[in-house]
């Protein structure tokens, strides 16, 4: 009887610290993301929006512009560095931002006899490398769960070749758009992080024009004419983005 109640023990001490054992093995696997130092990769997709302080079409300033949303994307790589609720994470990210924007084109000369405006476009699709540094603040922490708020600068810089700028409906021809390679952002955001998963919802501000000139030829029409002098374009514009992710530490 003695025996039995020996063994009884032991078996009842041996499965409370099993339990103890694995409950530990979980709770540092869902703590995991609490190293000192995390890396991990994300991705998601962005919506564009150009701020527009200045375009000028035929001598004339557009006063209205209509933003036509389109949906982008971009995978990114980044390293978090946590200090308690604190945590300071820069990021490189490769991303594809697009956007149309639309406006009534100013009239001029025969046009002015024409009762109907006429509508021109540019679209764009802009890829670029952006570097994030970006300081961040759990306010509810508890466990393997976190909602944080966080910002910082980025430094944008933009792929020439790889992007397209395409001017639709205006009197000169063979259009470009020079951008400026370097841009400076504001990000800011929030994140909720459940274990090893994240999602972020965050917004950029450009600082700065983007557009660096434009240059163009006089349509066949207009060529060596007062008209054609007058029908050159300004712009200047500045680009927000909404982005939405999905991410994961390793």
């Amino acid at each position: 009887m003695a025996v039995g109640v020996c063994v009884f023990h032991a078996v009842t001490l041996w499965g409370q610290e099993f339990s103890a054992s694995d409950a530990v093995g979980k709770s540092s696997f869902l703590d995991n993301k609490e190293r000192i130092v995390n890396f991990g990769l994300k991705g998601g997709f962005t919506s564009a929006l150009f701020l527009v302080p200045e375009l000028t079409v035929n001598g004339l300033g557009i006063e209205e512009v209509q933003n036509n949303y389109r949906i982008g994307y971009f995978g990114s790589i980044f390293m978090r560095i946590n200090f308690g609720r604190h945590f300071l994470q820069p990021e490189m990210s490769y991303n594809v931002n697009r956007c149309d924007i639309t406006f009534d084109k100013p009239l001029s000369g025969d046009e002015l006899t024409d009762p109907f405006s006429q509508e021109a476009s540019i679209s764009s699709d802009i890829h670029s490398i952006d570097i994030p540094v970006i300081y961040g603040y759990n306010f509810i922490k508890q466990g393997a769960y976190s909602l944080g708020v966080f910002g910082g600068p980025k430094i944008r810089y933009i792929l020439a070749k790889q992007s397209k700028v395409d001017f639709q409906n205006f009197d000169v021809e063979d259009i470009h758009e020079t951008l400026r390679p370097f841009n400076i952002c504001v990000t800011m955001g929030v994140a909720v992080t459940i274990s090893r998963v994240f999602f972020d919802f965050r917004y950029d501000i450009g600082l700065h024009n983007m557009s660096k000139r434009i240059t163009y030829l006089p349509s066949a029409e207009n060529e060596g004419s007062p008209q054609g002098d007058k029908a050159g374009i300004s712009f200047k514009r500045r680009d927000n983005v909404l982005s939405f992710s999905l991410g994961v530490f390793f």
